[in-house]
């Protein structure tokens, strides 16, 4: 039985994480004494596993150093997501978007940069576990933009690339979703511009939810067909 498949990044795809992450890159850089990255900086490697993200931002630390920048992003990061449930807010739509798609007959699968902490906090707090059947993190094999999470979704729900889409809104998630040769989905309104998401290859940029559901609904309808 064919059924439509789809691979969700979390940060910046279903979860505004962007003040957060930011918030805690400075709050471990300022630790180590070493110059924060500017926001800018720190959107292009959101999705990317954190010691390789870390590397980019700063190249050449010692080992010491680099082993305190990582222990003091995952502190600070748990620190902030204790004080609310509003530092990683939802985007307006995303569980709207979810649950139609189950009920329409998806299977939805994560692919995501962070941890399994990380995801396992994101879903206690919004309770979105109970939407996917099968989730894949930085830590459960290459991060991104190897194709391994993208593929190991596949093989856990026993789907063929031609029935998956991978939605996110890095440029990381389209050139995953490219090497695994599934069809790539691009978001807006994350980390990525426009610009860049359009330059990694994607097949299709969405604005919106509801302009997602449109392309995720001529996708199953082909795919029926």
């Amino acid at each position: 039985m064919s059924f439509p498949f789809a691979i969700f990044d979390i940060d910046g795809t279903l979860v505004d994480s962007r003040a957060i992450i930011q918030r805690s890159m400075v709050a471990a850089f300022e630790a180590v004494k070493a110059p924060p990255p500017s926001y800018n900086e720190t959107r292009k490697i959101v999705g990317l596993e954190l010691g390789a993200a870390l590397d980019i931002l700063a190249p050449g630390l010692d080992g010491a150093t680099r082993t305190r920048l990582l222990a003091g992003y995952r502190d600070a990061f748990f620190t902030f997501r204790q004080e609310s449930s509003d530092v990683q807010p939802l985007y307006d739509g995303a569980v709207a978007h979810l649950e139609r798609l189950k009920n329409a007959g998806w299977v939805l699968g994560v692919a995501t940069g962070k941890s399994r902490r990380g995801l396992d906090g994101i879903f206690e707090m919004h309770d979105l576990q109970r939407h996917f059947d099968t989730t894949w993190c930085a830590g459960d094999g290459p991060g991104k933009p190897d194709p391994f999470m993208v593929i190991a979704n596949l093989e856990a729900v026993g789907a063929m690339a031609s029935q998956a889409v991978m939605i996110g809104d890095a440029t990381h998630d389209m050139t995953m979703a490219l090497k695994a040769g599934v069809r790539a989905q691009g978001v807006s309104w994350g980390f990525a511009t426009r610009e860049e998401i359009a330059g990694s290859g994607s097949h299709h940029i969405a604005d919106s939810f509801s302009e997602l559901d449109a392309e995720l609904d001529a996708f199953a309808a082909r795919l029926a067909a």
